[in-house]
């Protein structure tokens, strides 16, 4: 089988796959030649959200993002630890940090890496938890059409039955329901179902409070799905307008009545 990407090449989707193992390929040239959840939510933020992250690059690193990139490293791909740079300083604005992470691509404090492990511990001895990433593989790509268009995915743990196990940290394990809307994981809950050929009823959330470290294992509704499913068509329809040879984005104007 083969998928054209948004920047109209043609490949062979096992090569796709194969390159998609790594990072380089599949958070790089996949980034912005495929849809993933990532950028489907800064097309329906707003039509500049998504041309400035596609032109100038996606720069974000909020505190919670990196946290949560430690702490699926830890459980999830251990081998890159030795690739992360930990420096002995408490914070981010010292001298001794900014000069590593001017040297390093991947650098973090002491502090983080601290509360990183408290989080792992916590993980490792709960055995509800355990169980759900046993007999499974972890950091899987997929990338396949939707809607006549390319997109990606990268499964934190794909069971070998064929579910999925999606990683968040947050500080209210208790509402996670809440953040799932906010920030609208129903847009990766549709397309990794989709992707991988999985019911959203297989689909799992495994949440660990960075608070006070209770874990929590969130399923999927149906409603939570199809809200996916319609969220990802309004993101396309965004995408099909953003790209009409008369659209200015200079121009993009948003319209309101108080």
């Amino acid at each position: 089988m083969e998928i054209k990407l948004l920047d109209n090449t043609i490949h062979k989707q096992s090569e796709l796959i194969d390159n998609a193992y790594s990072d380089e390929f599949y958070y790089g040239y996949l980034g912005k030649t495929a849809f993933s959840s990532s950028n489907l939510k800064l097309l329906l933020d707003s039509p500049k959200s998504y041309h400035y992250a596609m032109t100038y690059g996606n720069e974000s690193s909020s505190q919670a993002l990196r946290d949560g990139w430690l702490f699926h490293t830890y459980l999830l791909e251990p081998e890159k630890l030795e690739d992360i740079v930990f420096v002995d300083v408490q914070s981010k604005n010292t001298k001794k940090f900014k000069e590593a992470k001017a040297e390093y691509p991947d650098v973090f404090t002491a502090k983080e890496r601290n509360d990183c492990e408290r989080l792992v511990d916590a993980m490792s001895k709960n055995s509800r938890a355990m169980e759900l990433m046993r007999d499974s593989r972890t950091e899987i790509p997929a990338v396949d059409n939707l809607f006549g268009y390319p997109f990606r995915a990268k499964a934190d743990i794909l069971k070998n039955s064929g579910g999925i196990v999606d990683l968040k940290t947050t500080i209210d394990v208790r509402n996670f329901n809440r953040s799932a809307y906010k920030f609208r994981y129903f847009l990766q809950v549709y397309i990794y179902c989709n992707l991988f050929k999985c019911s959203y009823k297989d689909f799992k959330f495994l949440c660990i409070d960075k608070k006070n470290l209770d874990i929590a294992v969130w399923d999927v509704s149906k409603e939570f799905y199809e809200v996916g499913e319609e969220q990802v068509q309004r993101a396309i329809e965004i995408y099909e307008e953003y790209k009409r040879e008369d659209f200015d984005v200079n121009d993009f104007t948003i319209k309101g009545t108080l």
